[in-house]
């Protein structure tokens, strides 16, 4: 199973968390997470810190209006003004969005820098090895947190 640290706006990350977001859009820049990806969620903005994460379900990639009309189908909590991430993209991304979990403690981007020095948010979001110490020394922890 492939791990991915994804950068949302605090907006869209309560969003999901509270289940009211069900699909989140992306530019297409290569990389295609499958089906039951685990996508980390770093809050950006006022929040910077990792928050949770969640489980990908069916992972569409096509040209922006296709998935437009997939996101806008019902029921994913996509609205028409999150289309402006896609817009203009050749081809754009939409991961549904299954099985949320909240991490009891929230780790904020200063703990993270202190940990691994560096540290930088990814601007979309970037895949986590299973070695790499974010993932041993993190996630691992979080996700024992019940």
């Amino acid at each position: 199973m492939e791990t991915y640290l994804i950068s949302i706006l605090p907006l869209y990350a309560h969003r999901i968390l509270t289940g009211k977001k069900k699909m989140e859009l992306r530019r297409y820049f290569g990389l295609k997470p499958g089906s039951g990806s685990i996508f980390v969620i770093y809050a950006s903005g006022g929040t910077r810190a990792i928050v949770g994460e969640f489980k990908a379900g069916e992972v569409y990639v096509g040209k922006p209006e296709e998935i437009a009309r997939i996101a806008l189908s019902g029921g994913t909590g996509v609205f028409k003004s999150d289309l402006k991430y896609i817009r203009g993209s050749k081809v754009a991304i939409g991961i549904e969005i299954k099985e949320v979990k909240v991490y009891k403690r929230p780790v904020k981007l200063e703990e993270l820098r202190r940990i691994f020095p560096g540290f930088q948010p990814p601007l979309s979001f970037r895949r986590i090895d299973e070695n790499e110490p974010l993932y041993v020394l993190l996630l691992e922890r979080l996700r024992a947190q019940g």
